[in-house]
């Protein structure tokens, strides 16, 4: 099975999910955490500090929920970090495998030509024989 490739174009859609993990995180921080999270701001620095894999901020969370946001946002701030750095290497790789692709090009071009002048050779080879007739025809 294969894997697609991550694309640029994945970044934008990557970062408004984040954000909205963001906002919902901190939310939930606040909510399921309210001895360590006393308002959604904190719980936004809280839910920030673990999307960029920072940490905890005050603790570890005490309930089950607490730990479930925290995961989601650990993961959520991971798979993003590792979206944007696809994207900025893939401008670079980009960069490098540019002149290859141009000398790749440039071969298949001569290749193609070749075969179309090949192609008319053959052409003008059977044009001397009557192609209405099977019997004349040669076989492929």
């Amino acid at each position: 099975m294969r894997l697609p490739r991550v694309r640029r174009s994945f970044v934008l859609p990557g970062v408004v999910i984040a954000l909205a993990a963001l906002a919902v995180g901190a939310g939930g921080a606040a909510a399921f955490e309210s001895d360590t999270v006393g308002s959604y701001w904190e719980g936004l620095w809280w839910a920030l500090s673990l999307m960029t894999t920072v940490g905890f901020v005050e603790g570890t969370p005490e309930t089950a929920g607490g730990a479930v946001t925290s995961a989601v946002l650990m993961l959520s701030g991971f798979l993003l970090l590792s979206l944007i750095s696809a994207a900025l290497a893939s401008l670079f790789v980009r960069e490098d495998e540019e002149p290859a692709e141009a000398r790749e090009e440039a071969i298949e071009r001569q290749i193609l030509d070749r075969l179309t002048a090949i192609e008319l050779r053959l052409e003008s080879l059977e044009g001397g024989a009557d192609l209405g007739d099977p019997d004349q025809r040669a076989e492929p």
